[in-house]
């Protein structure tokens, strides 16, 4: 039998399965997902990706939404991005016979268009974005960095900022060929870190991955921005309606 090539085993083994983590642990949150509570109380789910669990269930604690629920894709997803379509399809068809409101805690994610006509296909709203970077920031701030020219800039949140060697150092191969490290950076000028928590621990961790990358550094909080908007939009849509 011919050997499989690299991208034919990555592809296999990034396949899309039902989320099966319990724990808020990164890794499994980057590996496994969040699978959907086994008794389904809520009339709404979300459907996300993993890197933003935590947000979204402090969100919820903070504003007392407990008629919703949450289960997470594998926040891995983000490196085979042409997957994440199929993924949530998937998911809405598992959970759609059991919830009255799925919503999709996805922007477009590198997906060029397809997870937003897939979703208006199955009728289900998703988050407005781009990426996260752009709804964590605020979607009219951020277009007005990029307006004004922050087009150099490599954006990192809380998640990613844990997560950093499994999603940028090892992807890029940068952790066996550090020699690589300004041919892939080059192009940018600085590394923004987006914080949606106040913890200074992050902070650093954040400004040595700048160092690491050869960039210069700043820090934002922007705390939710979007997402917790949309999250009270739907949560008041559901309530007015229910």
């Amino acid at each position: 039998m011919a050997r499989k090539g690299r991208a034919a085993r990555l592809t296999e083994r990034a396949a899309f399965r039902p989320p099966t983590g319990r724990t808020l642990e990164e890794s499994s949150l980057t590996e496994q997902g969040l699978a959907a509570p086994e008794k389904k109380t809520g009339r709404i789910l979300l459907i996300a990706c993993g890197a933003l669990a935590r947000e979204i269930l402090d969100i919820k604690e903070k504003n007392g939404l407990d008629h919703i629920d949450l289960t997470c894709l594998p926040a891995k997803l983000h490196l085979y991005p042409e997957q994440i379509t199929g993924a949530v399809e998937g998911a809405v068809a598992k959970h759609s016979a059991v919830y009255d409101k799925i919503y999709v805690v996805y922007a477009d994610c590198g997906t060029g268009g397809a997870l937003e006509r897939k979703c208006a296909e199955l009728g289900v709203e998703m988050v407005a974005g781009p990426h996260c970077y752009s709804f964590f920031e605020g979607n009219d701030t951020f277009a007005k960095h990029a307006d004004e020219g922050e087009i150099t800039a490599f954006y990192l949140t809380d998640f990613l900022v844990k997560q950093f060697d499994a999603f940028v150092w090892r992807p890029m191969g940068l952790d066996k060929n550090p020699e690589l490290r300004d041919m892939v950076f080059g192009n940018y000028t600085k590394l923004v870190y987006q914080s949606q928590t106040r913890d200074p621990k992050l902070v650093e961790k954040a400004r040595d991955c700048a160092v690491r990358m050869g960039l210069d550094f700043e820090h934002r909080h922007t705390g939710y921005g979007d997402l917790e908007t949309s999250l009270a939009t739907w949560a008041k849509g559901s309530s007015s309606s229910g």
